[in-house]
């Protein structure tokens, strides 16, 4: 039905704003999944390390779980950082329709939210011992998507106004779609046979 990828830097909310728009179009009826990264990557394939190429593997998997589920009718938000522009593209063009959101905020509020300290620890000098290597968007590259569908400032708005920004950009996608397809169906009546 439709494949989203909200992309963005850890803590950003991807999952929150994913997770909260779920319940709000189930209960208007539509099927949706959410496809976290991290659960993923910690249920189905641990084996997974945080190299470059283990990085874009958990992403390419990811899609294609997508791609079974929009086959079925199911509405997908893939919420993960999903660092690699090259990827987030190739996804794109595998799981149509597709729209890309962007959840950008910046480095003092994703410093701020992270409870788990792995911003800081990221931050230490390269001799410290605590040091985390390989963090993206500090140690790691993050490409910011070139051309997002939809961008969204966590570290600017209320997140009632993200989510309700989200909320608004995938329904006006579904009645879009609904119309295109009536217009069809009615196009089709109207021909001689």
């Amino acid at each position: 039905m439709l494949f989203i990828q909200v992309t963005g830097l850890s803590g950003a909310g991807k999952t929150t704003l994913s997770n909260r728009v779920q319940k709000r179009l189930e209960q208007l009826g539509y099927p949706v999944e959410v496809l976290d990264g991290d659960e993923c990557r910690r249920h189905l394939w641990p084996e997974l390390t945080y190299s470059e190429a283990d990085r874009q593997e958990n992403i390419r998997r990811l899609g294609y779980l997508g791609r079974i589920f929009t086959r079925r009718g199911i509405i997908v938000l893939l919420a993960a950082i999903n660092p690699y522009e090259r990827i987030r593209a190739e996804l794109n063009q595998q799981n149509q329709p597709a729209k890309t959101v962007f959840i950008d905020c910046d480095l003092q509020t994703l410093i701020h939210r992270d409870t788990k300290g792995l911003y800081t620890k990221a931050l230490l000098p390269d001799t410290h011992p605590n040091k985390l290597h390989d963090f993206t968007g500090i140690n790691a590259p993050y490409e910011t998507p070139v051309s997002p569908d939809l961008t969204i400032h966590t570290g600017q708005q209320a997140e009632a106004d993200c989510e309700e920004q989200l909320f608004q950009f995938i329904l006006a996608f579904l009645r879009e779609s609904v119309s295109k397809k009536q217009s069809l169906e009615k196009s089709n009546l109207t021909e001689p046979v």
